[in-house]
């Protein structure tokens, strides 16, 4: 039986404020952003020095068929809905978030951030988070979800020279399910539900929430008590379970994942005094 791992959270996330960002405002992520500011203000009373600073990227606006199944109301309709969501944070928590209403793309190369949220729907938009935190230091929580299951997976991300040097890295949403970055296996039909009743036939009113509930969790334990002993929790509404993924290189093996060795110390060179001829 292996010796269960504790992650220990970055010392310096302990000293200075959480830079954030967050992809995607629709139905997980404006689920998601209010439970930050809650964390941003929580952290705050118990004497962190910063908080959470976000930043938030989603270029879609509010249709009616978002009206009651997302953070929306009617009188949103036609508004980008990562200005909407920041705007009334702002003002009813104090924060000073930003809303960039336009499309995260691999293109955008993102090295001073802390952590990144992916609250987006396709494989496409996940390769792209993951792109443009390649070569960073920081974490990547994945917030995906489908009919009426999902998952929430908190991993590391690392520059490529790191990466051997540590075996128990988080291992992020691709490493353990490569096919969730694979964009040929996206559903070729993605045209947006033409009702609310349509919507949620083919999702769970309630799934978004119950995966923002999880990934709120995740991160409230990791600022609270700065370790973790679990990395990740799956879902599943239709059988009424969630079950936790183990910081353990034994249970990421089981989804394909293999974890690099830890490096072997080098032996000392012993100190013999040489005899002068």
């Amino acid at each position: 039986m292996t010796e269960a791992i504790v992650h220990q959270m970055p010392e310096h996330m302990a000293r200075q404020a959480w830079r954030v960002v967050v992809v995607g405002a629709g139905g997980t992520g404006s689920a998601v952003l209010p439970s930050l500011a809650r964390l941003h203000h929580a952290m705050l009373e118990l004497g962190h020095p910063g908080g959470i600073d976000c930043t938030v990227y989603d270029d879609d606006v509010v249709s009616s068929t978002n009206v009651g199944r997302q953070g929306f109301y009617p009188n949103d309709i036609g508004s980008h809905k990562a200005s909407l969501v920041v705007n009334r944070l702002n003002v009813l928590m104090g924060t000073r978030w930003r809303a960039v209403t336009q499309r995260l793309n691999g293109r955008t190369a993102m090295y001073n951030v802390d952590l990144v949220v992916g609250c987006v729907d396709t494989r496409i938009a996940r390769k792209a988070i993951l792109e443009s935190i390649a070569g960073a230091s920081a974490y990547y929580l994945d917030c995906g979800n489908d009919t009426d299951r999902g998952q929430v997976i908190l991993g590391q991300m690392m520059p490529r020279a790191a990466l051997q040097k540590s075996p128990h890295r988080l291992p992020h949403v691709g490493d353990l399910f490569p096919e969730l970055i694979d964009p040929s296996q996206d559903a070729a039909d993605e045209a947006p539900s033409c009702s609310m009743a349509e919507a949620l036939r083919k999702q769970s009113l309630v799934i978004n929430s119950a995966i923002a509930v999880q990934a709120f969790n995740l991160l409230w334990t990791l600022f609270r008590t700065g370790t973790l002993k679990y990395s990740g929790v799956f879902v599943n509404l239709a059988t009424g379970r969630t079950n936790p993924i183990p910081i353990d290189p034994a249970a990421w093996a089981r989804f394909g994942y293999e974890a690099p060795s830890a490096p072997v110390p080098k032996a000392r060179k012993s100190r013999k005094s040489k005899a002068k001829s």
